[in-house]
């Protein structure tokens, strides 16, 4: 929570997305940017708070989540914003460049057009009885980095990243140094064209410190463009969703599956996905589940790996862990699972459960001196590139299921950069019947262990 004059400005951290959405409120009125699909999260803030929602700004038509704006104006009789431009199925309240609206006694909120992360995104500069206090600036200007300009196809990226260059620039020119910046990417979210740990900034910050605005447009377009790498494929299902106008989720638990039952969805080629660590999942899991657990970025990768409409059944320790693992799922429009199942592997099986090992990158150098195996590194390719284990087979995680075959024969040694994705291939080797084992060690161990490093950074 930040407190500004006599304004509350209350943060809703998504961490699992990487993002943020924020409450706004002078004590009586509020307003809310960019909410996520889960509205009953703003809904309790609503409550705690004792004020009224009038206003639910959008900065712009969301690639990455699927957004609760539409939910919440409608749950609360706020009026629903966003940039006349869009192109909706549904009735809002249309914004354009210059708008000022007042709400409360205090708070004005003026609309600024800032194109680059996509062509329409909107900011939302905010002063209190006259006086600047921020700005929400979506994707447009993060803390010290920019939304990517990409993610509308490469037909578009070279004209949206000239317009971003602009687009903060044009906020830094009429905002004070002292604005405060709130953007909505930047926290581990794809949508980052890169990434910052800052918590907090201002205009006069960023100035200093953010490359869009310390670098002319020709160096700062070219830096960008060189490092964007992969994004989520659900991405590609977000703005159409966002754009049809989506409803308030149903977070009850789906019907539950015995183990006969859980059997038939995964010779049907349904997903049946573990939740668990990824330890607890290696040292015994169910046969042909998959390990998606929920101590990492469970949805971006079950949602970047999944082909779209793959039915998904949900297996946790408790019903509490399938309760997190749906409301991340809403979010990025995986709305009702076919099912779930509590308990253990023990449960969740008519045969026994089976288990593969794990290991160190001492662990690997020490094997390559015995025997031949086969190192699969399944981090981006622009991670590969930049210092990898001389020999590595690289196959992306987000490739590797229509990919297994493309695994070299022979024992196979997986690993990322921290872990969670290696578990993640080590589950689809598994349910395939490969040799393996997963790497649960972090990359820069590997040096340390003897491993020979190449690559443009090693």
């Amino acid at each position: 929570m930040t407190m500004h004059s006599a304004l509350t400005i209350h943060t809703i951290d998504t961490p699992a997305l990487g993002d943020r959405s924020y409450l706004v409120h002078d004590g009586d009125t509020a307003f809310v940017i960019d909410p996520q699909r889960d509205i009953d999260r703003v809904l309790d803030l609503l409550h705690a708070e004792g004020v009224q929602l009038t206003h639910v700004f959008e900065t712009h038509i969301h690639n990455d989540y699927v957004t609760g704006g539409l939910a919440l104006a409608q749950a609360t009789g706020a009026l629903y914003l966003i940039n006349a431009d869009d192109k909706v199925a549904f009735d809002r309240t249309p914004l354009h460049d210059g708008d000022m609206l007042t709400i409360g006694d205090r708070m004005r909120v003026r609309v600024i057009h800032t194109p680059g992360h996509t062509y329409t995104h909107l900011s939302y500069a905010l002063t209190d009885n006259g006086e600047p206090v921020a700005v929400f600036t979506g994707g447009a200007l993060l803390y010290g980095a920019t939304g990517r300009p990409d993610l509308l196809g490469p037909e578009h990226t070279q004209a949206l990243v000239h317009h971003q260059h602009r687009s903060a620039r044009k906020l830094t020119a009429t905002l004070p140094d002292r604005t405060s910046v709130f953007p909505t990417h930047g926290f581990g979210s794809f949508c980052s064209a890169t990434q910052s740990g800052a918590d907090a900034s201002t205009i006069g910050h960023e100035k200093i410190s953010n490359p869009v605005l310390t670098q002319d447009e020709d160096d700062y377009v070219r830096d960008l463009l060189d490092g964007l790498g992969s994004w989520p494929a659900y991405y590609a299902h977000m703005a159409p969703r966002n754009s049809a106008g989506p409803e308030a989720p149903d977070l009850s638990l789906p019907e539950p599956a015995d183990a006969a039952e859980l059997r038939r969805r995964i010779e049907a080629g349904e997903w049946v996905v573990d939740l668990r660590s990824r330890t607890a999942f290696a040292a015994g899991h169910a046969p042909g589940t998959l390990n998606f657990g929920l101590d990492g970025a469970f949805s971006t990768y079950l949602g970047w790996l999944i082909a779209w409409g793959t039915p998904v059944t949900l297996l946790g320790e408790s019903a509490a862990d399938v309760a997190t693992a749906q409301r991340e799922l809403v979010r990025i429009g995986i709305d009702r699972p076919a099912g779930y199942g509590t308990g253990g592997p023990e449960h969740w099986s008519p045969d026994a459960p089976v288990s593969f090992p794990i290991g160190t990158f001492a662990d690997l150098e020490l094997v390559r001196h015995h025997r031949d195996v086969v190192v699969l590194d399944v981090r981006r390719a622009e991670e590969h590139s930049a210092v990898r284990i001389d020999g590595a087979v690289n196959i992306p995680i987000h490739e590797l299921p229509r990919r297994l075959a493309d695994v070299p024969a022979g024992e196979v040694w997986i690993h990322c950069a921290g872990g969670y994705r290696a578990s993640v291939a080590a589950s689809f080797l598994h349910a395939v019947g490969r040799t393996l084992v997963a790497v649960d060690d972090q990359f820069g161990n590997a040096a340390k262990a003897g491993l020979h490093l190449v690559g443009t950074d090693a």
